[in-house]
């Protein structure tokens, strides 16, 4: 068997990690548990408790039982699928940034297995001015990979190997 990408798994679970613990210390100690409960942190980032029931910018909400599930699916299905990449890729800052791909979704995936939504909680913003919706861990980990891979393949191109010609 061919050796397992330890650091895309290592990520993975590293995100995975910080994306649950950080929406326990939110809902948990820090008690934003509630639609509406808000806390300032600066003058540019509130802690603010938004379940979110469906996928990027809202699209696709699971308000049901049967949508939830069809959900979870969908979303695991994608997950085994980049995780089944990960263990393909050659490139280890490839093999990486899908790892913080399949963390995320992991994350998330866990929430809305638990609790029927997602928990979002992180609410940048410049005055009222909100130049993004409410996120988590997982959401920004998903992106950050996303924008490698898209960066790397558009923009890095690795040099073929170098053929000996002494023959």
């Amino acid at each position: 068997m061919r050796n397992l990408p330890k650091a895309g798994f290592g990520a993975a679970i590293a995100l995975f990690l910080a994306d649950q613990i950080s929406k326990w210390a939110v809902t948990n100690p820090l008690g934003i548990d509630s639609l509406g409960d808000a806390q300032t942190i600066t003058s540019f980032f509130d802690l603010r408790f938004v379940p979110n029931i469906g996928i990027s910018l809202g699209l696709l909400p699971a308000d049901g039982h049967l949508t939830r599930w069809a959900l979870v699916l969908l979303t695991g299905a994608i997950a085994i699928g980049v995780a089944v990449w990960m263990t393909r890729e050659k490139n280890p800052a490839d093999q990486v940034a899908l790892g913080f791909v399949l963390g995320g979704a992991v994350g998330n995936i866990l929430d809305r297995i638990r609790l029927g939504y997602v928990v979002d909680f992180a609410d940048l913003h410049i005055g009222e001015w909100r130049p993004f919706l409410v996120f988590n861990v997982a959401d920004a980990a998903i992106t950050v990979g996303v924008l490698v891979l898209l960066v790397r393949a558009l923009l890095v191109r690795e040099k073929p190997p170098v053929e000996n010609s002494h023959a």
